[in-house]
């Protein structure tokens, strides 16, 4: 190997030449490996028994016939990769152009009076979303012409809260609004959402309940899953109140008083004897 050159991945063979017949004797096998000409790679010695070099015809007049067999292996041949140009997507913004659609009421075919306030909105995407505007704005009882959908048990900011998620798939933010306040507007919006069936958005808003449970407004929460079929929050509420041993303060608020009137009997007996038990 010449100073300078490059790296060489070889093996070799040392044998023992029969100088008489010619043919040789292996005495040493050296496996592949990487020969440098910076560091000036050594070929290993190798030990032998003098034995094998008193056989007749390998050692002649002191002299001794040493073949090495180097086997050198290339590198396979690879062409350079090329790099084609990538082209970019940008990430998908399709609720953000409903959400526009909305906000700009463009090609709005039908009106909402929401306790007097005027609503707009696109039949096909509320259709598309509920099944129930499915049905109310397409099915048989449908009612042709412009005159507006009168609602009267929903607050006009819960029924535009709910338009946004339909159109978006995204809650409104409710920054505004704190505590018991923030509270309240997500049991309204539950009701709405399970009275239009966006199955989704009743589970969200139970989640939300779910992770707000407090002695106060418990019994409240649990009268609402209860009315609603909610039975994930239901479940939750009995948990919540028998983990916490909450009965005897739950049993002293005004709301415990409003849900032995709402709720069916069973709910109240779960609760009072799955109290005794947590006690027992």
């Amino acid at each position: 190997m010449r100073k300078g050159g490059p790296k060489v991945r070889a093996s070799y063979e040392l044998r023992l030449v029969d100088q008489s017949t010619g043919s040789s004797f292996l005495v040493h096998e050296q496996a592949p490996r990487t020969f440098d000409p910076v560091d000036r790679t050594k070929i290993s010695l190798c030990e032998e028994k003098w034995s094998v070099f008193e056989v007749p015809n390998y050692l002649h007049d002191g002299c001794l016939t040493i073949e090495c067999i180097v086997t050198i292996f290339r590198e396979p041949v690879t062409s350079e990769t090329k790099s084609f140009p990538k082209i970019g997507v940008p990430p998908s913004n399709i609720a953000e152009q409903f959400g526009k659609l909305l906000e700009e009421k463009e090609g709005v075919d039908v009106t909402f009076s929401v306790l007097g306030d005027a609503i707009v909105a696109h039949k096909i995407v509320l259709a598309t979303r509920s099944p129930v505007f499915k049905g109310e704005l397409y099915g048989p009882m449908s009612k042709a012409g412009t005159e507006p959908i009168i609602i009267e048990d929903l607050q006009p900011e819960v029924f535009r809260a709910l338009l946004c998620f339909i159109y978006t798939d995204s809650l409104l933010a409710m920054d505004d609004l704190e505590g018991d306040d923030r509270i309240e507007m997500v049991r309204h919006l539950l009701v709405a959402a399970d009275r239009y069936a966006i199955e989704r958005l009743t589970l969200m808003f139970q989640s939300i309940l779910c992770e707000n449970l407090h002695v106060r407004t418990i019994a409240s929460t649990l009268a609402l899953a209860d009315q609603h079929q909610c039975d994930m929050l239901k479940d939750a509420c009995i948990e919540f109140i028998t983990c916490s041993n909450a009965m005897v303060a739950l049993a002293a608020t005004e709301g415990y008083k409003n849900l032995k009137r709402t709720c069916p009997t069973f709910v109240i007996e779960a609760l009072e004897k799955t109290s005794r038990i947590g006690k027992a």
